[in-house]
């Protein structure tokens, strides 16, 4: 019993021990009060209830001692961690943006500030003559070399930002004296000056690199557009200047495929484009057409393929999503204006076949980007983006190709032609395309095109919206033949205009028919001559009869084909337009047609309007679900 009970003694002090190890943890943690202590817990409390079992003795159940006379080893407590036990769900936006003021905004107008006060102190040594050209050029390149060397103190420091903030000064400092040396006190010529000027763009270039550190890039790109401004003399220098320039841009396209820099693409195509059009504006000639038009071309295509092979973006990319897109159709439009305002001049034909290769251009790049792209949202939207380049660049091939009514057929047959091929390729990308060429081409028809033909029916008028019908009955065939909601919609809706064209046609063709009779009839026609009023009314009352027998027979013919097709919405249309001639009958007709016009009007409408109410009354389109047996009676 001896030997047991000690051994149940020290069972409780180490539970003793481990449940103050247990408070001092909890204590540190900041989990209970420090000012809490531990209740003291007996021989009873510390053991489980199989053990109180065997434990129901005599002896009273004492509280265990805080100091064991023999303590064991103290296990390391863990430090405090940094973060709080209790989720704090307030945003921190105002210290957010404290940081981003006082590390980016404050180092950016520093860096700003510290430049312009370099500046204006190298303009006040220079006018007091404090020390000599020389002596003032290799202060300020040794300066910049300095601040370069001593920003990787703080980059290996971990304050990279502040480091390329350095950098920038110093960088800065070294394009500012060599361009002091060159342009203010001629110490080196032109060549020496760019030579040096490249190697600082070099270095920083191989930096950026090394450091991993888009902004460097930036900055070496930034010197290099800057260094042509630095040194310009005046002269016209297209093969050196446009040469270094698309070395840059090829650098850049270089960074691109193997960093995911994009924004770079765009820093160098604004210097691209702001050295091109100075150059343009100040030194072009039709002499240099060939050689400009090159460089134009190279520029083009390394902005063109840029977006197809830049490194897919890691991290964060939702703020500059855009950018390949962005300089994809900024790249596209700005070459075809260039080409255009050079060569529309000297053959319309060569731009237009020039505006169709550009098409087939980006309908192969369109391919590669689905290829090379491994990011499937951002290849989608470049894939349709450069197929939409493709189509613009066709639809504007046929106006410049073309004259008169040939470019609305030529809309309406891309149109055609897009329908054709998104059905194949079950595409609601190029179906809106298609539609807007064949609303080009309604515009164009309605607004634009002026016919002059001597012959009725067969003339080009007539032929253009015979195109036009055709191309709105392909779209509502393919609309009808889907079963979404959009494609009914532009089924009914092409099926309306259809009509509505038709109509049109063919009221021009009777207003010309009694033109000509009036000019037959009218010899003086722009002269007043009464003599010729009877027969010229004449002409006119036959005319609007017409016009009110075109409408009751297309009315009638569109309820045969809602009757034979059984569709309600064509026998709609077929209500609508008899219901507008009604209007008219009534009228006008009634009042400024002769007798025997009146008299053919009311009984050619009266005979139209029983016929259809015969085939409604008689239920042939079974628009009653059940019959009545009374209805039936009255039908027989």
């Amino acid at each position: 019993m001896d030997a047991s009970h000690s051994d149940l003694e020290a069972i409780r002090q180490l539970i003793g021990e481990l449940t103050r190890r247990v408070y001092r943890i909890e204590r540190t943690l900041g989990l209970q009060e420090a000012s809490t202590s531990p209740e003291p817990v007996t021989a009873r409390e510390s053991v489980s209830k199989p053990e109180q079992a065997v434990l129901s003795s005599p002896s009273p159940a004492l509280p265990l001692p805080r100091r064991p006379v023999a303590e064991p080893e103290q296990l390391p407590i863990p430090p405090r961690p940094r973060y709080s036990l209790v989720p704090n769900s307030a945003p921190r936006t105002g210290s957010d943006l404290e940081s981003r003021i006082g590390s980016h905004w404050l180092n950016r107008i520093g860096i700003a500030a510290l430049l312009i006060g370099v500046s204006y102190f190298l303009k006040f040594a220079f006018e007091n003559n404090w020390i000599g050209p020389a002596g003032r050029v290799s202060i300020g390149l040794l300066a910049g070399v300095a601040v370069v060397v001593w920003s990787e103190r703080f980059r290996t420091r971990g304050y990279r930002t502040f480091s390329y903030s350095l950098k920038a000064v110093g960088i800065g400092t070294l394009y500012l004296s060599l361009w002091a040396a060159f342009q203010i006190y001629s110490l080196i010529p032109s060549g020496v000056a760019f030579v040096a000027m490249l190697a600082v763009t070099s270095a920083t270039g191989v930096m950026a690199v090394t450091q991993d550190a888009e902004i460097l890039a930036a900055f070496a790109l930034t010197g290099g557009f800057t260094t042509p401004f630095l040194l310009s003399t005046g002269q016209n220098r297209e093969l050196a200047l446009f040469s270094y320039v698309a070395l840059l841009d090829l650098a850049a396209l270089a960074l691109v495929v193997f960093k995911p820099w994009r924004r770079l693409l765009l820093l160098s195509y604004a210097g691209t484009s702001l050295l091109y059009i100075g150059w343009y504006l100040t030194f072009y000639s039709r002499s240099q057409l060939s050689l400009t038009t090159g460089f134009a071309t190279l520029f083009f295509a390394i902005f063109a393929v840029a977006p197809v092979v830049a490194q897919p973006a890691t991290g964060t990319t939702t703020a500059f999503s855009s950018v390949l897109p962005f300089l994809a159709f900024v790249n596209a439009g700005a070459y075809f204006l260039q080409i255009y305002g050079m060569f529309s001049d000297i053959s319309k034909a060569g731009t237009a076949w020039f505006a169709v290769g550009l098409a087939a251009v980006y309908i192969f790049l369109g391919r590669q980007v689905g290829a090379r792209q491994t990011e499937p949202r951002a290849a989608q939207t470049l894939q349709f983006l450069h197929l939409a380049l493709a189509i613009g660049f066709i639809t504007i091939a046929i106006p410049i190709r073309l004259d008169g009514h040939w470019i609305t057929i030529g809309w309406f047959v891309e149109a055609a032609v897009l329908l054709w091929v998104a059905e194949r390729i079950h595409s609601d990308f190029l179906n809106g395309f298609a539609i807007g060429a064949l609303i080009l081409g309604v515009a164009r028809l309605l607004l634009i095109d002026n016919f002059s033909s001597g012959d009725l029916i067969f003339n080009a008028r007539m032929a253009t919206y015979a195109v036009a019908i055709v191309v709105l009955g392909i779209l509502a065939w393919y609309g009808r033949a889907r079963t979404d909601e959009l494609g009914q919609s532009a089924a009914a809706a092409a099926v309306i205009a259809l009509n509505l064209l038709a109509l049109l046609a063919l009221g021009h063709e009777i207003a010309d028919y009694y033109a000509q009779q009036v000019a037959e009839v009218h010899p003086t026609l722009g002269r007043w001559n009464p003599a010729y009023y009877a027969e010229v009314r004449r002409v006119e009352i036959a005319r609007d009869f017409t016009y009110s027998a075109l409408g009751m027979a297309y009315g009638a013919m569109l309820m045969i084909v809602g009757l034979w097709r059984g569709s309600a919405f064509v026998r709609w249309q077929a209500l609508v337009l008899i219901a507008v001639t009604i209007v008219k009958v009534f009228v006008y007709d009634v009042s400024e047609l002769d007798r025997a016009y009146r008299i053919v009007s009311f009984i050619v409408l009266g005979v139209l309007l029983l016929a259809i109410s015969f085939v409604y009354q008689r239920n042939w389109l079974r628009l009653s679900a059940k019959k009545s047996p009374e209805g039936n009676s009255a039908h027989a």
